[in-house]
């Protein structure tokens, strides 16, 4: 079978999760968190698998990335057309678990919002550690942190905010030891928020958000317990 979550992501109920004020200051969470591992772009290539949503495409294409978007199916690429249309961005369908690319035909490959809802992730994660010569970043929720509560919220979670869906919580050593049979080494990681976002969500105040948000911050907090990690992994051998 083929691995299709990516499709879900890249529709306009999806997008709603981020809309308004405290959504967008969410993604540009999100997107600072990965130009920092991603480092100047240099005109490298980059590939961002079940990238539909546009959440990450856009900015590091503007950024200077030379950007490919991956997407299961023709229907990922209506989100980011625009894109696509301007020539922006490049969009490929075919199957994430067998990208349709030769061994390290990109610089980096980025994977947003895609491992937590991936039920054959560790195939994915080969994936992209095999099309990739330089690095790789991928998001996932940690059970080290106040994620841990996930599960027994989450029929309050599904009440608040209607269109949520299970998704699996990772630790660490479990994602790490996963690129490093893959042949790839964990760099460095930075968790994005020390408190869930679904309470930021419900908060509804951005400056409020920001505000806790930099106290746990400033106190390592997010360092030691945030969520959803960000994580670059690099080859463990010579380029």
């Amino acid at each position: 079978m083929r691995e299709t979550a990516d499709i879900e992501t890249a529709t306009d109920d999806y997008a709603s999760r981020f809309s308004g004020p405290v959504g967008a200051w969410m993604l540009a969470v999100q997107e600072r968190a990965a130009r920092d591992l991603l480092g100047a772009p240099g005109g490298q290539t980059l590939l961002d698998v079940g990238g539909g949503h546009g959440q990450i495409a856009g900015p590091l294409a503007r950024a200077g990335w030379r950007v490919t978007v991956h997407g299961s199916d023709t229907a990922c690429a209506r989100r980011i057309e625009p894109l696509i249309t301007a020539g922006t961005v490049r969009f490929v369908v075919g199957d994430n678990l067998a990208l349709p690319f030769p061994d390290r035909s990109f610089d980096c490959v980025v994977s947003v919002r895609l491992l937590a809802h991936c039920e054959r992730w560790p195939a994915l994660v080969a994936e992209l550690c095999r099309v990739a010569r330089r690095a790789v970043i991928v998001d996932y929720p940690t059970s080290e942190s106040i994620n841990r509560l996930a599960p027994a919220l989450f029929g309050a979670k599904k009440r608040l905010e209607k269109n949520t869906r299970a998704f699996t919580l990772f630790t660490h050593r479990q994602v790490e030891e996963t690129f490093s049979s893959s042949g790839f080494t964990p760099a460095r990681r930075t968790g994005q928020f020390f408190l869930p976002m679904v309470l930021h969500r419900a908060l509804r105040c951005r400056s409020c958000s920001a505000a806790l948000e930099a106290l746990a911050r400033a106190a390592g907090l997010t360092r030691r317990w945030g969520s959803p990690v960000m994580l670059l992994a690099r080859p463990s051998g010579p380029p």
